[in-house]
């Protein structure tokens, strides 16, 4: 691991949370995700399963957890298997957990092989009522892979055809919506990290740098400040790509007069940072450009400021959408007449602003949620208007991290330059 472990209390907290929602003689079983292949004997870069880390903090594959409760021995009532290692293994692949080192990071006292896994679970089974089981239910998960967890599920369904199978989703996401200080904390050190990418940005920047040449100052910031990488595949938009939500190909010359802008966030300790700046490549804003960056500007501070506990993602965004269109109407791309005319299954704001305001963020850049819950203490999202004007080959979205409280909403990404007047100064300083 790069980053700095994160505290065991977390995941002794975090395994309590759910504990508690369980009903009696309830055995829980999660599995870790595959190193998935590319071609020949390549693999692609690791990454755990978001609900393991949530409950173990174990970042490493091959690794199950048992959470058992109700169980008739206190040993079974947690359980969490790791490979087990060898020196061939940590010839070729390096340092495994040993046991101590998986106690040490999870809390869980009671640490197998993962080799004992069939023959423990076959122990204590059937004295447990009911298995739960994960799936990826989260709202935009459109995968055909088939994952571990998958393979998982149909063996337990296969060998234990007569327990209740239950859904441990419903519980797991609404409990991961509200963060622990711990959870904060890491989240501040991968914005602060981003932070520290964008100011070194916004000195490389100028007409003739490639985009690809911006990533590469970004992620260079990123490791060497004990960063996963990016928290997601880097959008670095700039001229009229920036139009195109989700521009990835991050290959074009970045032009005099062009808008650039940046959707690109740090990964630390399994949580993440998601943060749009949008920058003049040649460090100054035309009057345009000031124009609709300010509108943005104004819009997000207005979704800010009511983005308050006990407020419904529906009708959040639905507010936000009436200040962007007021905004719209300012800068000459509709008038009000054409609102009141408009066919209310297609407004016209649609064409300019198409895009969701906020999406919860965790361990997962859009993290799981409840869209019919509302907002509450604890819980981070992202707030990120934007307006894309393609006939103007101008796209302008402002994003921050924003975490809810009883006295209202803390800017995380406060100290992350977005003014206009500081991205001019900082760019020609």
């Amino acid at each position: 691991m790069r980053y700095e472990k994160l505290s065991s209390t977390l995941f002794i907290k975090n395994r309590a949370k759910l504990i508690e929602l369980l009903p009696p003689k309830s055995l829980v079983i999660i599995s870790s995700n595959d190193i998935m292949p590319t071609n020949a004997d390549g693999t692609m870069g690791f990454k755990q399963n978001s609900d393991l880390y949530y409950l173990s903090g174990l970042d490493q594959e091959e690794t199950l957890l048992i959470l058992y409760p109700d169980a008739p021995e206190n040993q079974y009532k947690e359980i969490a298997f790791v490979k087990e290692t060898s020196e061939l293994i940590a010839i070729w692949e390096g340092h495994k957990f040993t046991k101590q080192e998986a106690f040490e990071i999870s809390g869980i006292k009671n640490i197998q092989w993962i080799s004992d896994f069939e023959q423990i679970l076959k122990t204590i089974v059937y004295s447990a009522e009911q298995i739960y089981l994960i799936d990826n239910e989260h709202i935009r998960n459109s995968s055909k892979v088939e994952t571990q967890n998958d393979r998982l599920n149909l063996e337990i369904k296969e060998k234990y055809p007569l327990h209740k199978i239950e859904r441990l989703a419903p519980l797991l996401n609404v409990i991961r919506m509200q963060k622990e200080s711990i959870e904060i904390e890491a989240l501040q050190n991968a914005i602060d990290i981003t932070e520290k990418g964008f100011r070194r940005i916004l000195k490389f920047t100028k007409p003739g740098v490639f985009e690809y040449e911006i990533e590469a100052e970004f992620i260079h910031e990123f490791i060497r400040n004990r960063s996963n990488g990016f928290a997601y595949t880097p959008i670095i938009a700039s001229g009229h790509h920036a139009c195109v939500l989700h521009y990835i190909e991050n290959n074009l010359e970045c032009k005099d007069g062009d808008m650039l802008l940046l959707d690109v966030g740090a990964c630390y300790a399994n949580y993440n940072a998601d943060m749009t700046r949008t920058i003049p490549v040649n460090g100054r804003f035309t009057k345009r450009q000031k124009q609709v960056y300010q509108a943005v500007h104004d819009v997000l501070n207005f979704a800010s400021q009511i983005m308050t506990s006990g407020t419904y993602w529906v009708d959040y965004q639905k507010e936000v959408e009436k200040y962007m269109e007021s905004k719209l109407i300012d800068l000459g791309l509709f008038t009000r007449k054409d609102v009141e005319n408009q066919d209310k299954h297609q407004p016209l704001f649609k064409k300019y602003f198409m895009h969701g305001v906020a999406h919860h963020l965790g361990i997962d850049v859009h993290d799981v949620w409840d869209k019919y819950k509302p907002f509450g203490p604890g819980m981070v999202l992202t707030c990120e208007p934007g307006i894309y004007i393609r006939e103007e080959g101008l796209g302008i979205r402002l994003e921050n991290n924003l975490l809810i409280t009883d006295k209202g909403t803390v800017n995380l990404m406060k100290n992350i330059p977005i003014h206009w007047e500081e991205i001019e100064t900082l760019m020609n300083s």
